[in-house]
């Protein structure tokens, strides 16, 4: 076998709203994740000695508690034609930066070795096993933007407008468990129809306490809104802007204040990830 190499790409949370705590302890939200054509890549070469190894270009991710390596283990059980597999990740998206980031390097990993391990598991039951491991693995795994209810496992695949987006990262890791945890977290937000998901209103009820607690954050999205309305994503600390071509979102993101980084992304409906492994299993690389 050779080796496979597929991206994990990234994802925005256009808004996201917290409408209960529920007696299990998770919370009932509504949200719209946009994939993005940036992320992380993996590269998945098999081995003669029966083992996983995982290594990272950012050595402080290599560990058996990375994500990556829990989604190989889990899928291990279901391998049809095992052989050992070498796993390498090249990090680019930050930590704790509510695009994505770990989520999608283990649903690329349950993607890809689904494949390589002949598997033949559905998208429903990798998605399940996704969900086991993060809330948002199942959206990657399902590889489509998407409206997203309950804990974020119930998604309705949505055709996104075509646009760009400039994202910038303060730096800070914002703990996602911190800020559910929260006793100022607004957790009482109504809940809207799918139809009305872009009109007025929408909002991320976790940015006024991640701007309270993190104000590197405050100042990335202050900066970011003098040029239309910026909003964070998720639980992270990253805050995005879209824009109708890449030339205005290149042209903002060169202005940025050079102590924050970040990238500009074009947002798509389809997974990078999901569209070359079905090109790979088409030409059976």
């Amino acid at each position: 076998m050779q080796s496979l190499t597929l991206p994990a790409p990234a994802k925005l949370n256009l808004f996201l709203h917290i409408n209960r705590r529920r007696e299990d302890g998770y919370h009932d939200l509504q949200t719209v994740f946009q994939l993005l054509d940036f992320g992380d890549e993996l590269t998945f070469t098999p081995n003669t000695d029966n083992t996983i190894r995982f290594t990272c270009s950012n050595k402080s991710l290599e560990g058996d508690d990375n994500l990556v390596m829990k989604a190989a283990y889990s899928l291990q059980p279901f391998a049809r034609q095992f052989w050992g597999i070498d796993i390498y990740l090249n990090k680019i998206l930050p930590a704790g930066g509510g695009i994505g980031g770990g989520s999608s390097d283990a649903a690329t990993t349950l993607l890809a070795l689904n494949y390589l391990w002949r598997c033949d598991l559905t998208a429903d039951q990798l998605a399940d096993i996704g969900r086991e491991l993060g809330a948002d693995i199942p959206v990657f795994v399902r590889g489509q933007s998407s409206f997203a209810e309950g804990v974020g496992e119930r998604l309705q695949p949505f055709d996104l407008p075509k646009k760009w987006f400039i994202v910038l990262d303060p730096g800070c890791h914002v703990s996602t468990a911190k800020i559910f945890s929260h006793k100022r977290l607004t957790r009482d937000t109504p809940i809207i129809k799918v139809a009305t998901s872009f009109g007025q209103g929408t909002k991320n009820d976790c940015q006024p306490l991640v701007e309270e607690l993190y104000s590197q954050v405050k100042e990335a999205r202050l900066w970011l809104d003098q040029f239309g309305q910026a909003r964070m994503t998720g639980t992270g600390c990253c805050v995005f802007l879209s824009v109708d071509d890449e030339d205005t979102a290149q042209t903002i993101f060169k202005q940025r204040p050079k102590h924050i980084s970040g990238f500009v992304a074009k947002g798509v409906n389809t997974s990078p990830a999901v569209e070359q492994l079905s090109l790979s299993i088409a030409t059976g690389v």
